[in-house]
């Protein structure tokens, strides 16, 4: 009877008026939005910091270096170099080995962007659908050479290239033919980065494209094929336009990688046979860091910049059409 009481009188609602018990946390009135916002601010100064001095900071002086004949006799006095105003931006578009590393990388990223997109494609669709055996280890072999240092597939790709004791030197001489010098051609030399540039970078453009084909409800495909649709219009007609946000994607990271090429040339070529490899970002470095021109240099990534972002928009607003 004891027991029961206790429990009737601890179920009855409490009186009017009177305020139910808190204990711990609950009882606790949230942070007020000021302090959080602190907390947030304290949190986020590490980065802050790092970007500013790292990031923000250089990119402002480097805008305001391009307006300047910025040189080696400034490095010790910055604000003793001399206003020019455009005068750097007007001699760039007069300067022959500017409009021809322009040209040359324009070349690279025309050619090499779609190989590497309908490469990357492709071996994500075989893949995702056509290799059932050892499917982990292929996909392991394409994306290795993403993640492993560009100097070094370089290095390599210098041997394999090599018209004297390359691999391809090599294999050719059994079967009595001659190799041509893949990197010492004015017409083979481009064509050579190109090659090496979309055999290492497919990777990262299959692995985006298996992660749409597996995004793609396997309904639709079933449906199509229970209406008869073959294999090439399945991809055609489905596979293709499901895939065009990934596709959008893949091609303006890619654009803006192959525009800012560097490594490739500077490693294998040096800009050589006679500027045919030289690049925007090559020909930067070397008024920057080699001539002492670094208001000339600042520049001309300005206007390399600006290239970068008028042609992403303009994918973005070609493409992005296709993807609603």
């Amino acid at each position: 009877m004891t027991t029961t009481t206790e429990s009737a009188a601890d179920a009855a609602p409490a009186p009017a008026g009177a305020s139910p018990p808190t204990s711990g946390a609950k009882g606790r009135e949230p942070r007020s939005l000021g302090v959080q916002n602190l907390a947030g601010w304290l949190f986020s100064t590490p980065f802050l910091v790092l970007f500013s001095v790292f990031m923000a900071f250089p990119i402002v002086a480097t805008l305001a270096m391009s307006f300047t004949d910025f040189g080696l006799r400034n490095v010790t006095d910055p604000l003793s170099a001399e206003f020019i105003g455009f005068e750097n931006y007007t001699k760039l578009f007069g300067d022959e080995k500017f409009l021809k590393a322009l040209f040359n990388t324009a070349y690279f990223v025309v050619i090499g962007v779609p190989l590497t997109i309908g490469a990357g494609l492709a071996a994500a669709v075989l893949l995702n659908s056509g290799i059932d055996r050892a499917r982990t280890l292929f996909r392991v072999g394409f994306y290795a050479p993403v993640v492993t240092s560009i100097v070094a597939v370089a290095v390599v790709w210098t041997f394999v290239l090599d018209p004297s004791e390359g691999l391809i030197a090599g294999l050719a001489s059994e079967v009595g033919l001659t190799t041509p010098d893949f990197l010492g051609s004015e017409a083979l030399a481009m064509p050579s980065l190109i090659l090496m540039a979309v055999w290492r970078n497919l990777g990262t453009v299959m692995v985006l494209f298996i992660a749409g084909l597996q995004a793609i409800p396997a309904d639709v495909r079933e449906a199509a094929r229970l209406d008869g649709v073959g294999l090439w219009q399945e991809f055609r007609r489905i596979t293709v336009p499901l895939l065009r946000p990934t596709m959008l994607y893949a091609t303006v990271i890619t654009t803006i990688g192959y525009l800012n090429v560097f490594e490739e040339p500077f490693v294998m070529t040096e800009g050589g046979p006679s500027n045919s490899t030289l690049t925007v970002s090559l020909n930067m470095y070397r008024e920057g860091f080699n001539f002492f021109h670094m208001g000339y240099a600042s520049a001309m990534a300005y206007v390399l910049f600006v290239v970068i972002m008028g042609i992403t928009v303009l994918q973005l607003r070609l493409l992005k059409d296709n993807t609603k």
